[in-house]
């Protein structure tokens, strides 16, 4: 990456193409960091999109660099934030915490009352989450809604979150608490290279 532009926003149905390379290379990162990402399908990663629930990061050519998405659980009572992924080629350059702070903020407001949630075993979204105002917590703090736990089945560590009754495992749960931050708390800060859609889907 020398130089790109690169543009962060709202993913739409012409997004789909993408969702085959986005499950091989969330894939990929789970094999190569033996750590506990849970695999997603295409399908459901087009369903996101469609949906409006996804942030995609794409080049000014069209090249793909990034992806993310939220769910809802418990009637809106819960939001995750699911699913970041940065292509190899644009790593360590900003995009995830773009990403990470686009897709945060769609979540924000949609669903405003909503408990945002994140579980991960990765510090840089330990890092990611804690500046945006997230606090670790226990499991039995985040949703209990089964459609949740089903995407980690797919996890290499999932029998350890099933042998310890989804009390605990390797990741750590994290949440943002609405009714601790009144405000929008996301920083104003300017990526170089990085441009913004800020406008949300219809």
């Amino acid at each position: 990456m020398e130089n790109q532009m690169i543009f962060v926003r709202v993913a739409t149905v012409n997004d789909i193409r993408y969702a085959d390379e986005i499950v091989r290379e969330t894939e990929a990162s789970a094999i190569v960091r033996g750590s506990g990402i849970a695999k997603r399908s295409v399908e459901s990663v087009a369903q996101k999109m469609r949906e409006g629930r996804a942030v995609v990061a794409v080049t000014g050519s069209g090249q793909w660099v990034g992806f993310a998405y939220f769910q809802t659980y418990e009637n809106n009572k819960f939001v995750s934030n699911s699913g970041l992924i940065v292509s190899p080629a644009f790593r360590n350059s900003g995009v995830a915490r773009a990403i990470k702070e686009r897709v945060f903020k769609m979540a924000r407001r949609t669903y405003p009352e909503a408990k945002i949630i994140s579980i991960t075993s990765g510090a840089a979204i330990m890092k990611m989450n804690t500046s945006l105002g997230f606090e670790p917590v226990t499991f039995s703090d985040i949703t209990h809604d089964d459609l949740f736990w089903e995407g980690c089945k797919s996890c290499v560590n999932y029998n350890i979150l099933d042998g310890k009754k989804r009390c605990n495992c390797l990741c750590t749960a994290m949440l943002f608490d609405p009714e601790k931050h009144q405000e929008d708390t996301i920083p104003a800060e300017t990526l170089k290279y990085f441009s913004m859609y800020l406008a949300e889907a219809n």
